[in-house]
């Protein structure tokens, strides 16, 4: 890939699969890390997501997210300095990300792990179009562009301006090289009719939420991955807000990988939730934990 002047090169290299887990160690202070940040009166998109890289990639350490940090800011360092209105910040971001720098996506991308991590999205300049987005949104933001997230049915695109609703904003597409969508384009894109709620900006842990779906969706569809799942979905449980279903995932997810009993306390733990509104459904999971531990045997 083209792109004269890049200084990407974070020092560490993917193997044509997927990345190496990090230890237990650093897995759970990967988790520590991100519930705090989760929490924090402002949380910071980009470090959430990186976090997320280090609980795929065990190469990817402190140091390295610092690195991933300091190539956003350069990146940005790139953007002409205060272009103009929402139109001029897309066209001056097309053109250094879209064009120069190639930053797009393809049918392919979406069976790869990779495409899902911010770090390995800077790497190939490939992704989903959600972490193509970030790294839209988080380039933008440093250099001063009113940028945002914008969730879309299915597909997610980054805005100018000054929200939804407004005459100015405009809408651009990261995955197709940062194409400006109109309102019909958009529509098209996904296929429904857009609501104003549908284009408000998007909030960072709901961002973050939805790139974990993503990493659940795909490990979902391989099961022989299910420690990716696992951890995605501790991710997903450190959030300040999440399903209480997703304790009954993660405690399918250990008896799956062979921990029976921590899976059948779970399981046991879940079902107390779910009697409180579903006593049958609460007999099934107890059902489900007794077979965990008859494994045990």
């Amino acid at each position: 890939m083209s792109g004269s002047g890049s200084g990407f090169g974070f020092g560490f290299e993917f193997a044509a699969s997927s990345p190496c887990p990090p230890s237990a160690e650093r897995a759970a202070e990967v988790r520590e890390l991100f519930a705090a940040e989760a929490r924090a009166e402002r949380p910071d998109l980009a470090t959430l997501c990186l976090l997320v890289g280090a609980a795929a990639d065990g190469g990817l350490d402190d140091a390295g997210i610092d690195s991933v940090q300091v190539e956003l800011d350069g990146l940005a360092g790139q953007v002409p300095y205060r272009p103009g209105g929402p139109g001029a910040w897309a066209g001056a971001l097309r053109q250094l990300l879209g064009e120069r720098f190639e930053f797009r996506g393809s049918p392919d991308d979406y069976q790869r792990l990779e495409s899902s991590l911010l770090h390995a999205v800077l790497r190939r300049r490939r992704g989903l179009p959600i972490l193509l987005s970030v790294v839209w949104m988080e380039v933008g933001r440093r250099a001063g562009a009113p940028v945002y997230g914008v969730g879309l049915p299915g597909h997610f695109v980054v805005g100018f301006g000054v929200g939804a609703g407004a005459g100015d904003q405009v809408l651009v597409d990261p995955f197709d090289g940062g194409r400006v969508l109109s309102g019909g384009d958009a529509e098209l894109l996904v296929g429904a009719t857009l609501r104003p709620s549908m284009l408000e900006p998007a909030d960072p842990l709901d961002v973050v939420v939805r790139v974990l779906n993503n990493i659940r969706a795909w490990a979902a569809a391989r099961p022989e991955r299910s420690d990716v799942a696992l951890w995605a979905v501790e991710l997903a449980l450190v959030l300040p807000s999440h399903p209480a279903r997703l304790r009954y995932e993660r405690a399918q997810l250990l008896v799956q990988r062979g921990d029976f009993l921590t899976g059948a306390g779970e399981l046991d733990a879940y079902a107390e939730v779910v009697a409180v509104v579903d006593e049958v459904a609460a007999d099934r999971v107890r059902r489900e934990a007794s077979s965990a531990r008859a494994m045990l045997n």
